[in-house]
């Protein structure tokens, strides 16, 4: 006798259930990512880093709040000098000074300046100041103070070279190639350099070096120069002729290079004449010396003109 089927559907093995199936076949959820995101990943360095760096910034804005309340309440003041009175307790105060670099410069004007720290604790000892009293003296161009803990003063100095001798109505001074004046000097003292005459010359003579950088050939053949009239130059040869140059650093070169070419040409200086007068762009003029048998005379154009008319006479 064969049995009737079942009311109840039969379960296959191995099927999956309603409800998984509803949650596969849900809809997923995708995960959206910020631009702060990307930028952050973006980035060459981790988030553990990041946060590292944030701490710090913290800690930073924190530390200078604090310096900055200390400040106005005053506490600073009194730590320091707290931090000081330590300092001396422990060694740490000026007992030694080394100096170098002096040739020139008064020694005992700079360890006078310097020993006045003696004894202090180091971290009262202020090397601007001491910097700016000693740049004060005309020889030194550059000092350099340091602190050498536990107890001493370092100073290194660099002294001015002497470039030039100037006269200014009756004194006379040493100056460096750019005019600063390094200390006075008596006529006996006088070094064999080359002599700027004139008030404020001395302030020119950067002026005047590039002037003469015109014409190298004759640099080494000038004694000196005077500034006239604070608007030009007379130059002063070691033979005893001084040329006259015209206002204007552009038109005293070309008439310094045009006398150089006419010199090159015609041997100008030496013991024919005693006046150069270049002052007029157009022409100059030449003084023969008294002994010469010359006559004075006047030429233009370029470097042959004055040969000519010179053995002439």
């Amino acid at each position: 006798m064969s049995r009737a089927p079942t009311s109840k559907s039969s379960i296959k093995r191995g099927a999956t259930p309603v409800k998984a199936r509803k949650r596969q076949t849900g809809s997923r959820k995708v995960k959206r990512v910020s631009a702060l995101d990307k930028l952050i990943k973006a980035l060459p360095f981790t988030q553990t880093q990041m946060q590292r760096v944030l701490t710090w910034a913290i800690v930073g804005i924190v530390a200078i709040g604090l310096i900055v309340t200390a400040n106005l309440t005053g506490m600073t003041t009194e730590a320091h000098a707290q931090y000081a009175h330590l300092a001396s307790k422990a060694g740490f105060e000026v007992k030694n000074v080394e100096v170098s670099g002096i040739r020139r410069v008064d020694e005992l004007k700079v360890y006078d300046l310097v020993l006045a720290e003696k004894d202090r604790a180091m971290p009262l000892v202020d090397v601007s100041r001491i910097r700016q009293d000693l740049m004060q003296y005309g020889w030194i161009g550059e000092a350099r103070v340091s602190r050498r803990l536990p107890d001493t003063l370092v100073v290194e100095i660099k002294e001015r070279q002497p470039a030039a001798v100037w006269s200014h109505g009756d004194a006379l001074a040493l100056i460096d190639a750019e005019g600063h004046v390094l200390e006075e000097i008596s006529s006996e003292h006088k070094p064999n350099l080359p002599m700027l005459v004139g008030p404020d010359a001395n302030r020119k003579a950067v002026a005047l070096a590039d002037l003469l950088s015109a014409a190298p050939a004759l640099k080494p053949r000038i004694a000196g120069a005077e500034w006239i009239g604070n608007r030009r130059w007379n130059l002063n040869f070691k033979t005893g002729e001084t040329l006259a140059l015209p206002e204007g650093r552009d038109v005293s070169a070309e008439a310094l290079i045009k006398f150089a070419k006419m010199d090159g040409v015609n041997r100008l200086l030496g013991d024919r004449y005693i006046y150069f007068d270049f002052r007029d762009p157009t022409k100059g003029y030449l003084r023969p010396r008294p002994d010469s048998g010359l006559s004075a005379q006047v030429v233009t154009g370029e470097a042959g003109a004055a040969g000519s008319n010179g053995e002439k006479g």
